[in-house]
């Protein structure tokens, strides 16, 4: 179970490299406020003096110290840099570059700090990584935090306090990570900030440790046996005292190795009882051993999460399409794609079928048989047409001789004005389908992804449609002339007329001629231009049949042109418009597209697609690094 922490330790190098952090790897984040001993803590457990000191907030920017234990004589297989020594550092921003002197290491955290937050007072949250290799340093992966602060001081922003809270609750909230808790002695362990910042995200203190600092600083008289034993706040991994190096100590250049020889005379001396469960040694050790059991516990769900987001990259990755290589074969191949695929929606066999509404040439059909269909037939063949304006009509038509009968003119007139009445809903038809052709561009924009996220597709999509409506409009213009209109009769009612000459043709069976039966005008002419029309006296009875007659040849004339109309209209605009646009689609694409000028304006790749494919190909080579690398664990290092 010891190669755990270093797995943990390759991961967080593997994700390091592509500077995302989307796994949470399991870790332990040190969380106090300032002057508490954080840093002292620390160095107690690598062993040396290697981080900046000072007064007022002195770490302000999260570093993730990865402890690595190294064997004494095996120090040179560990070493990249062929430097013959026990102990080294290595940050990742300088990439393989070693550290052997460890002032140069506080150095390089203060410049590194400096560059990124400031020379003020302000915070970061962009950590520094850096790694010791040492044969007195057992493995760990820590996390220093800023510490905890009130009151701003200098230069530093009036929500300084806010800003540091987010930042730890940041690292604390990830499940994985083990919190540590550092409190001072000589403080009251109820007022902790550190405690109650970790309750809030680990109510139960199921991964949170305390650990005590200054033991040897507290009142004459007073002691930290009640604390230590867990008497004020229980915390369930425990509580841990240590004594740290004072300021003075650090003045004097007291080494590490002496103060943990001291801290174990005082806590033999002071707490005898508790001396083999405290100390800076047992602290590592338990660190230690807490680590390795949570990585054990977190392990398998870091695994699947792992191969989940790997999967998802991978089709990410799929998705935006290989660079283009050969503009011209590309090309060829978009516009081939996008044509077959325009038709395809058109017939109905696409590859992606919409479950939510109608589209393509479902919607067509709709159009033609629904919309149109119920257009035309909620169109009364007499509507707006009364029996004064039909009266009117027949008067005028006589001229200014009495008619033995109902002059065919009259007829011709009226019905020409009834039957125009379908022109719009016709014309509304085409426009409609033609609509719905552009939406066809977007559909297959949408659901065609081998397509649409091809490097400069998007270019080529605008003129493609760009063509696509041209050709749709020019096939418009000639549109009207396809869709029938004034569908009056012939010159001479003899073109409507039945085998018997006459008007029976066009009347229901049983029905009289005009100008025949008792009360003819053949029994009795009378000039209606010698007689006023009023608007609303009462008709005779010649003057009723003749309109009736006019009414049932309107009536009948006018359900079989909708009729030829609700039939020959959806014909003609899938000849003119929609069969036309799909035979012509591509060769129209390649002639206006296919051009030696156009070849980089339209698949010149755009700097953030570049960018997106080269992040998600970075992203997935991580990800498969480190299924690998877990891959690499037998099962028995679990247990």
């Amino acid at each position: 179970m010891e190669a755990l922490i270093p797995v943990i330790n390759k991961l967080q190098d593997v994700f390091n490299t592509v500077g995302a952090d989307i796994i949470q790897l399991p870790q332990i984040a040190v969380v106090g406020t300032q002057s508490s001993g954080k840093s002292s803590v620390l160095e107690s457990l690598v062993g040396r003096d290697l981080l900046p000191r000072g007064t007022g907030i002195v770490t302000r920017r999260p570093l993730i110290l990865q402890l690595v234990h190294v064997d004494p004589g095996d120090t040179r297989k560990h070493d990249e840099g062929g430097i013959d020594t026990e102990e080294w550092g290595k940050f990742l921003h300088t990439k393989n570059k070693i550290y052997t002197d460890f002032d140069e290491i506080r150095q390089e955290i203060e410049n590194e700090t400096e560059r990124i937050s400031g020379n003020n007072k302000g915070i970061s949250d962009e950590p520094i990584h850096l790694k010791i290799f040492s044969p007195h340093v057992v493995n760990l992966t820590l996390v220093d935090l800023p510490g905890i602060t009130k009151v701003p001081v200098g230069d530093q922003p009036k929500d300084i306090e806010i800003q540091i809270r987010d930042l730890i609750l940041k690292h604390i909230s990830n499940p994985n990570c083990i919190i540590l808790a550092v409190t001072a002695a000589n403080t009251d362990m109820a007022t902790s900030e550190a405690l109650k910042v970790a309750r809030e995200v680990d109510p139960d203190g199921r991964r949170t440790l305390a650990v005590v600092t200054k033991l040897d600083l507290m009142d004459a008289g007073t002691d930290a046996m009640d604390v230590l034993m867990g008497r004020v706040i229980p915390v369930k991994l425990g509580i841990i005292g240590v004594v740290n190096r004072s300021q003075l100590d650090i003045n004097n250049k007291k080494s590490v190795a002496d103060a943990i020889r001291d801290e174990h005379a005082f806590l033999q001396k002071k707490y005898p009882s508790l001396a083999n469960r405290n100390g800076t040694k047992y602290l590592a050790r338990t660190l230690n051993r807490l680590l390795m059991h949570h990585i054990r516990d977190c392990l398998p769900e870091l695994k699947t999460r792992i191969n989940v987001l790997a999967a998802q990259y991978q089709s990410l990755l799929s998705s935006y399409g290989e660079p283009v290589e050969d503009q011209s074969a590309t090309l060829l191949q978009l516009i081939t794609k996008f044509a077959t695929e325009y038709c395809n929606t058109i017939e109905g066999t696409a590859k992606y079928i919409e479950t939510a509404e109608l589209c393509g040439g479902a919607r067509i059909c709709y159009i033609f048989h629904e919309t149109f269909g119920r257009t035309l037939e909620s169109v009364d063949p007499l509507g707006g047409l009364s029996t004064i304006d039909i009266l009117t009509a027949i008067r005028n038509a006589t001229g200014p001789r009495p008619s033995l009968f109902v002059p065919e003119v009259s007829f011709e007139l009226l019905v020409k004005k009834q039957v125009k009445r379908l022109e719009e809903p016709s014309l509304r038809c085409v426009e409609l389908v033609h609509e719905e052709m552009q939406r066809i561009i977007q559909h297959c924009s949408n659901y065609s992804t081998q397509v649409a996220n091809r490097p400069g597709v998007h270019s080529a999509r605008l003129c493609s449609r760009a063509i696509i409506n041209e050709q749709r409009r020019n096939r418009m213009r000639e549109m009207p002339a396809a869709v029938p209109r004034d569908k009056a009769p012939p010159a001479g009612i003899q073109g409507e007329q039945d085998s018997t000459g006459s008007w029976r043709g066009m009347l229901k069976k049983g029905e009289e001629a005009p100008g025949s039966g008792p009360g003819s005008p053949l029994k009795g002419a009378v000039n209606l231009l010698d007689v006023p029309v009023p608007v609303a006296r009462k008709l005779s009875s010649r003057e009723q049949r003749d309109c009736e007659v006019i009414e049932r040849l309107i009536k009948s004339y006018f359900l079989i042109v909708r009729k030829n109309i609700q039939d020959s209209v959806p014909k003609a605009v899938m000849h003119f418009l929609v069969n036309h646009v799909k035979d012509s689609l591509q060769s129209e694409l390649v002639g206006q597209l296919y051009k030696s000028g156009l070849l980089n304006d339209l698949l010149t790749e755009s700097e953030d697609m570049a960018q997106r494919r080269k992040e998600a190909a970075d992203m997935l080579q991580a990800l498969q690094r480190a299924s690998q690398v877990i891959a690499e664990i037998r099962e028995t290092h679990l247990w």
